[in-house]
């Protein structure tokens, strides 16, 4: 008798959706080789983590005879290495790899996934858009173009707010005037910031266009961008169908300024009562050495199959999902 539980072994992915997957890398890598953009490969384990303190990290030893000599942390993204790269005269540079979070499961998450990251020394924030938004037009067949706004302006026309001068107290205000109660009555400006995007702003996208970029972030929300003259973080991303697809960053190249960030994570995790995480000083040595000025972003790939498969969950296109079930 064939049971559910005796099939639980076969994939969830369907034939079609992995063939439409190998279909979607070889475009990529195609793409890439006409744009004369070298594809590398940097190593998943690291000796440094993510100090991002809305990330967490997943974590491994290694020991020789059963006796542990390292603890590494599994890539979330493989930014660092490729900038060390980049430092070194790589010029510009692709990978497709996968990478791993803590934590992160539902429809759209996995703590594993497959991210498309590529760095174009020379552009600046609005030419990487403009090639973001001319290879995912390709892949999905899009002829209408993208809209692009601001994060001030996406606030403004959806909720009404100032999300850089307006007074927390406003922003929270409004969030209990949408519905949105937490428990957490925060003061920080981002938290409320994240939950009017999240559940306000987000559901709402698709009423722009089927493209949708945000860019000039708040300062605070820089991770590893640059600061313009503005005070605005040279960051924009990408949603597809109102999926959040793709993060990308005119990139930071002052190793000390990127040394204070990772302090000031590592702080605000103690204060969260998360572990800190070893700063990745051989990035920072990079960045010291010169990084070329280059604008950076990385696309969720799976997020992208499941738009370009219409389908609903990354368990349709994953082939043996972890923590991603509905």
């Amino acid at each position: 008798m064939v049971t559910s539980a005796n099939l639980a072994w076969r994939p969830t992915a369907s034939l079609s959706v992995m063939q439409l997957r190998a279909q979607l890398m070889a475009r990529i890598r195609h793409y890439f080789a006409e744009q004369q953009v070298l594809e590398v490969e940097t190593p998943i384990l690291q000796q440094a983590g993510n100090t991002d303190p809305m990330i967490d990290n997943l974590q491994c030893s290694y020991g020789a005879h059963g006796v542990l000599e390292q603890g590494y942390y599994l890539q979330t993204s493989p930014e660092y290495a490729m900038k060390r790269l980049l430092a070194a005269g790589s010029g510009p540079i692709y990978q497709v790899c996968k990478v791993f979070r803590d934590g992160e499961s539902g429809r759209r998450h996995s703590p594993e996934f497959t991210l498309l990251e590529w760095y174009r020394p020379g552009f600046d924030l609005y030419a990487l858009m403009d090639e973001v938004e001319e290879l995912v037009s390709r892949l999905m067949a899009l002829d209408d173009g993208a809209v692009r706004i601001t994060y001030t302006d996406l606030f403004q026309h959806f909720i009404g707010v100032d999300p850089i001068q307006d007074e927390v107290t406003l922003l929270r205000n409004h969030a209990l005037k949408f519905g949105i109660t937490v428990s957490e009555q925060s003061d920080e400006r981002d938290f409320w910031l994240d939950l009017l995007l999240s559940h306000i702003i987000e559901p709402e996208l698709k009423t722009l266009g089927r493209l949708v970029f945000v860019y000039d972030y708040p300062a605070t929300q820089a991770a590893l961008a640059q600061i313009n003259a503005d005070g605005l973080a040279e960051r924009f991303e990408l949603y597809l169908d109102g999926v959040e697809l793709a993060n990308g960053y005119y990139e930071l190249a002052d190793g000390d300024e990127q040394r204070r960030r990772f302090v000031n994570d590592n702080n605000r995790r103690r204060s969260l009562g998360k572990s800190q995480v070893p700063i990745d000083e051989s990035l920072l040595m990079a960045l010291n050495a010169g990084l070329p000025g280059s604008a950076g972003v990385a696309l969720g790939l799976d997020r992208l199959l499941m738009c370009l498969s219409k389908t609903t969950s990354l368990e349709e296109v994953l082939t043996f999902p972890i923590g991603c079930r509905t």
